[in-house]
């Protein structure tokens, strides 16, 4: 038990410090140091220990500090590549089939400027005022059409 209490007076605060040098978290630097001091306590290796023991501790420390970052690295990289694949496996913005035909089918029964506003602004990324020459109509109506078929295709959609 004495030889316990002297390993641990004389050694912990260096130990501590060695750990914090790796690890740059106190408290985890600590608790790292704690489990060392409580295992070396539970298996008696205190009581085998002779030679150069301040570079025995050392060493061990810079080993668990090193596994310790080797696990928590090896962790996020599995995190990392489980949301990838819930990202692939889900895209945030698909669409069912069903959900598409439903549009497809409110699209068709638009009368066609209307649905031709909807087809140039909103697949085809195209700026109000070339679709509205295009069609051959001022800004404002192009902008009444949008307005109304969005309104109806809401309704559409929300019903069915």
């Amino acid at each position: 038990m004495k030889a316990f209490d002297a390993l641990f007076v004389k050694y912990y605060k260096l130990m501590v410090a060695n750990c914090y040098f790796f690890l740059r978290d106190e408290q985890e630097a600590k608790d790292l140091v704690q489990v060392f001091y409580s295992e070396i306590w539970e298996k008696r290796l205190y009581l085998n220990m002779e030679g150069d023991i301040k570079g025995y501790l050392y060493r061990s420390i810079q080993n668990r500090c090193l596994n310790l970052q080797r696990k928590q690295t090896t962790e996020q990289k599995k995190q990392e590549l489980f949301i990838q694949a819930e990202r692939e496996m889900v895209p945030e913005n698909k669409w069912t089939e069903n959900q598409y035909k439903q549009l497809q089918d409110a699209l068709e029964d638009m009368p066609v400027q209307r649905r031709e506003a909807l087809r140039m602004i909103y697949f085809e990324d195209k700026k109000y005022h070339d679709a509205a020459n295009e069609m051959g109509i001022s800004i404002n109506s192009l902008k009444t059409h949008l307005k109304i078929g969005l309104r109806n295709l809401r309704e559409k959609l929300t019903r069915d």
